[in-house]
Order: C-alpha cells, then sequence, then structure tokens
C-alpha cells in the first residue's frame, strides 16, 4: 500500500499521516505536537483546531491504522479457507512497513492505547476465526481451544513483526521480503492444521 503524496492530502489527513511517521519512529512520549505540525507543514493551531490534543491525533491515527487492516481484511473469501486468510494477511503486514512500524511501537509501548489497540486487533482475529469455521461447518468443543485460538493467530501473524528488528540478521532476506513472507505463511498455515509435532506426509 502506498501512501499519497503529502501535497494531494489534506491538513488533517497530512498532519494524521505526519503523526503516523513520528510515534512510529520516535513514540508517542517522545513526539511533541509542534513537531507533528512542523513535519505536516501546517500551523500547530490548525493540529489543535483537528485533533483538540496529542491524545484526540493518536486515537485518530490508531482509527486510520486500522481501518486500513479492515479494508484489507474485506477482501478475504471464506471459501478459500485458511490459504486465503493467510495470503491477506502476509500482504497486509509484508507490504505496509510504515503502518508495521507503527504498530510495533504501539503494542510494545504498552499502557492503555496499546491494549486498546492489542483488543482491537483480538477482536478481529476472533472474527476472522468464526467465519473459517462457519464456512468449514466445524466448531470445536473445547472452550479452551477457541478461547486461546484468536491470541494464536495473533502470536503467529505479530510474532515476525514485533520481533523484526531481531530476527532480520538470522535471515538471508529481509524477514518481511516476499521470499520468506510466502514460505512463513505456508509454514504457518500448515501448522495450523496439522500441528507441530505431525508426522510428514508420506511420499507419493
Amino acid at each position: 500500500m502506498s501512501e499519497p503524496r503529502p501535497t494531494d492530502l489534506t491538513a488533517r489527513a497530512r498532519l494524521r499521516l505526519a503523526a503516523l511517521h513520528l510515534f512510529a519512529e520516535h513514540g508517542f512520549e517522545a513526539t511533541s505536537t509542534r513537531a507533528i505540525a512542523t513535519e505536516a507543514g501546517v500551523s500547530h493551531a490548525l493540529l489543535r483546531h483537528h485533533f483538540g490534543s496529542k491524545d484526540g491525533l493518536r486515537a485518530a491515527v490508531d482509527e486510520d491504522v486500522l481501518d486500513t487492516f479492515d479494508q484489507e481484511l474485506a477482501k478475504f473469501e471464506p471459501a478459500g479457507g485458511l490459504a486465503a486468510l493467510g495470503s491477506v494477511t502476509a500482504q497486509l503486514f509484508g507490504s505496509d512497513s510504515l503502518r508495521r512500524n507503527y504498530l510495533r511501537r504501539v503494542l510494545l509501548e504498552g499502557g492503555p492505547a496499546g491494549t486498546a489497540l492489542f483488543q482491537r486487533l483480538l477482536t478481529g482475529a476472533d472474527e476472522q476465526l468464526r467465519t473459517l469455521r462457519e464456512a468449514a461447518g466445524h466448531d470445536s468443543a473445547d472452550a479452551a481451544d477457541t478461547r486461546w485460538a484468536p491470541y494464536q493467530a495473533l502470536f503467529l501473524i505479530l510474532g515476525p513483526m514485533l520481533l523484526e528488528p531481531v530476527i532480520g540478521p538470522t535471515l538471508d532476506a529481509p524477514v518481511f521480503d516476499p521470499g520468506p513472507l510466502a514460505e512463513r505463511s505456508a509454514a504457518n498455515q500448515r501448522l495450523i492444521t496439522r500441528g507441530l509435532l505431525s508426522p510428514p506426509d508420506p511420499a507419493g
């Protein structure tokens, strides 16, 4: 997903994009509203006018990030099963390094904002898994499995993003390059459908 040029955006959108960049790079606490206004090329008063405060601006950035994710996940076709969902989520995180970096920063910083963002992701994961189960005509009878399924999905999806800075040096290519991304997505699907310690398929 490519970002539009700042000059093509409204002042409100430029402020949101500038905040996204600076929050991702420096964190929320270390970024001032004046720095955001300067980055966006607008007055500090205009930032206050549109968002009221830095917290209001962060809420708008979070909503934009989640809306972008929702738009990509809307492309998921349940009939395609787990492979289709894996393809959509891989493309989502692989193609948008800015929002990936922002999400990593917010989740690692924790606090109420990080918790709220994770809760939104958890709710979305739960909905997608329910859709998959319904499409497959399957419903787990184990309450613990059902409760932990969206967490486990997020562990697989968010893990490489959160650990990207330290995973990178152990691989031959960047973590979210198409090759490693496709290979990891396929391995995750096999892990979910077969289990980690299941014997391999018989040859032939």
